[in-house]
Parts: structure tokens; sequence; C-alpha cells
């Protein structure tokens, strides 16, 4: 039996049932006033235009379903086919396009554009805690992905170089196994160094390439930091095998992959979600013991108290 065979997937009251026991493990919680006691659900009558899923909260007398307050809200598209698509992102490796949304689920393009965005939003963590506390090495590097079309206007010569791609930032913690992405204006020592220091304990152990915006990196970490001379060919210190960024490589490989390969092209006002995608599935990967099945359920439960507007975010489609 396929995994998209299971009811949620096909059926939209099981759809609504399986989101609510998610969601709600203790019971229905309304959304306007955060009451538990006395809420009703009201059974659904296509006839009476009566949705199913709906609740009614005996506090505040308001109607609501569990699509309130989550990035699903005011969504026409049916929960168990969203649902299907939490899954077919949370399970692709490298991503699914939103073609391959629209013609898989059946639904118009830009619906489909739009519901991949709102499931990166849900899977943006937001988390603020620094990585490499208690001395953990942290590795550091960043790549460029497509091409800022604000740089030279389109069809100029764009020329050598790396000026005119979206920069990308990357820290992967060893000891968690955890990366984060972010996207930034410029690879100076001016612009990494204070987000570095963020975004990484002072007592953490650094490690990057030879570029020179980390020159001077050792003055801000405890732990120190240490490099590795790609451009001599050498990709871990021989004296000390844990100077190296091979998992942050990794790590960048399968970003890349699938920034290529099935994206193709993303304007930088949606790539910060983009990453947070790659990010969220890098984190709960099969290797830390998390299969497509929880994976996707992770990911559900992050869409409370989210929203993205249609109107906020469409732009040129990637």
């Amino acid at each position: 039996m396929s995994v998209l065979s299971q009811p949620q997937f096909h059926c939209e009251e099981s759809a609504f049932s399986w989101l609510e026991e998610t969601l709600w493990p203790q019971g229905p919680v309304c959304p306007h006033c955060g009451g538990m006691g006395r809420i009703g659900k009201i059974k659904a009558n296509k006839e009476a235009r009566i949705r199913i899923g709906l609740h009614k909260c005996g506090d505040c007398k308001k109607q609501f379903t569990v699509k309130v307050g989550t990035v699903f809200q005011h969504a026409r598209i049916p929960l168990h086919k969203m649902l299907q698509a939490v899954h077919l992102m949370c399970s692709s490796k490298k991503g699914i396009s939103a073609h391959q949304l629209h013609r898989v689920l059946e639904i118009q393009y830009r619906s489909a554009w739009f519901l991949a965005h709102r499931i990166r939003e849900a899977m943006r963590d937001g988390a603020l805690a620094p990585f490499g506390g208690s001395g953990g090495i942290v590795e550091v590097d960043e790549t460029f992905i497509g091409n800022d079309r604000d740089v030279k206007p389109k069809g100029e010569k764009k020329g050598r170089g790396h000026h005119h791609n979206h920069k990308v930032l990357n820290l992967v913690d060893r000891i968690t196994s955890e990366k984060r992405s972010m996207v930034v204006d410029d690879l100076s020592a001016k612009t990494l160094v204070p987000i570095l220091s963020e975004n990484i304990a002072e007592e953490a152990r650094v490690m990057t390439d030879e570029a020179a915006q980390y020159g001077k990196l050792s003055a801000h970490f405890e732990g120190g930091h240490g490099f590795t001379r790609h451009g001599q060919g050498g990709y871990v210190d021989l004296t000390d095998r844990a100077i190296h960024t091979n998992t942050i490589e990794g790590a960048f490989s399968v970003l890349k992959r699938g920034m290529k390969g099935v994206y193709q092209h993303c304007d930088k006002q949606h790539l910060h979600r983009y990453l947070a995608e790659f990010d969220f599935r890098y984190n709960n990967r099969v290797k830390l013991g998390v299969q497509d099945a929880e994976r996707t359920e992770r990911a559900v439960v992050r869409i409370k108290e989210r929203r993205l507007m249609y109107r906020d975010s469409f732009s040129r489609a990637g």
C-alpha cells in the first residue's frame, strides 16, 4: 500500500480529523479566545453550506476550523491535497517544483506555487539559540545561488566572479548536526563577523576555508579558528583532523542540486524560504532517525500562528 493511500491524503473528513489530532492533542482550542472547555463540533451539511471541520466556541460564540490561525487559513485547496503537498515536499530530498505539484495535485500552477511557499513558511525554524555551545565545533561556509537581476539589467554582460549571484551563508553544528542558512548582501568581514557572533556561541571552535573574510575570527571565539586551504588542494588538516569543512560541503551539495535541478530560478525575495525548506529536511533527516512520516508531522505542527498573504508573496515564480 502506498503512503499516500492513508485516509488523510484522499478523504477530506479524515484530513480534518488527522490535522485536529496533530494540532490539538489535548482537544479543540478556540483560536479567537483560547477557550477549550465549551467547544462543540457542527455536523457538516453541504446543502446547508456547513463546511467540514467546523466548530463553535461556547465562550466567544465564534465559529472556526483547525485551519484558522495557520498557513492554511483561507486556502481554497482541499485540505487532503494540501497534506499531500506537505508530504511530497518533506519526503523529496532535493525538493519538488511547483509545476510538479500542479500536475500531481491537479490544481492551478499559481495555487501550487503559493501552497509550496505556505509550507516553506511553516518549515522556517526561527531558532535564535547560538550554535557551538559548550565549546562545540561549528563549520561556516558560503555559496552562491542563481542570479541577482538587480545588480545589472537583463541582457547586459555579467562578467566574471560572483558579484551577480545571491550570497548564502551556512552554519553547521557538528554536535547537534543542525544547519542554519541565511541570505547575506555581501561576503565582507564587516558583514559576516557580526552575523557569526550572533549565531555562534563565544566558546565555540569555528572551522572555515582560507577566505580572507574569516581571517580574524579567532579574536571573536574562545575555542579558536581552524581553516583549510582549499586553493592548495587541502581539505583536512593533517596535524588536526578535526579541522575541515567537509560536513557543510556535503550539505551544500544537496542545496545546489535542488536549486539548479529542481527549482532552477529563485528571486532573492523568496530565497530565505527555499533555504528554510532545505534546512528543515537536513535537520530532520533519516540519519538523525527521522523518517518521512515523522518529518511530515513535524512540518504540520509548525503551521500554527503563521500566515503568508498571497498579495505580499507572489512575484516571479521559481
